[in-house]
């Protein structure tokens, strides 16, 4: 049996928490066909750091628990942010990290979105897809920068 790693652990708990807790204290816009979703800005972390693909996913399997789209939304939509992540996780520049969460979230979360508001799948698509789009390419350019610059400063 392999060594724990608990810095591994430790990193995907913190990133799950994060997660959660913005999605959860921003309920009000974090579901529904806009989605601006602020806690997806971590999604962009497994570009640099492994142990992100683990906690956005929990994370995200967490705070959709409170999602108004019951259980396909848990399970599906925090399904399609672990296959963003791990995608992320193969980027190389920061242009093809947003990919996968952008496009990803815009065909399959749009989906069931769709159906439950009664909304145009396209539209919502669309609203899916430009939300992910500011919150990635924005403030999860931020958040990269913030990460490494503590990640290189406590040696994480």
């Amino acid at each position: 049996m392999g060594k724990i790693d608990v810095k591994y652990i430790a990193k995907a708990g913190v990133i799950a928490a994060i997660y959660f807790a913005v999605t959860f204290l921003l309920g009000s816009v974090s579901y529904g066909p806009i989605q601006f979703r602020l806690s997806e800005a971590l999604v962009v972390l497994p570009m640099i750091e492994p142990a992100a693909i683990w906690g956005v996913f929990i994370g995200c399997l967490l705070a959709n628990i409170g999602s108004p789209f019951g259980i396909i939304d848990i399970l599906g939509g925090s399904f399609v942010t672990l296959i963003a992540a791990y995608l992320t996780s193969k980027a190389k520049k920061f242009y093809q990290a947003i990919l996968p969460p952008i496009i990803l979230n815009a065909l399959f979360v749009s989906i069931w979105v769709s159906y439950f508001l009664k909304m145009p799948y396209y539209i919502v698509a669309i609203d899916i897809a430009l939300s992910e789009a500011i919150v990635t390419g924005v403030f999860g350019y931020a958040v990269l920068i913030a990460y490494k610059r503590i990640k290189d400063r406590y040696s994480l």
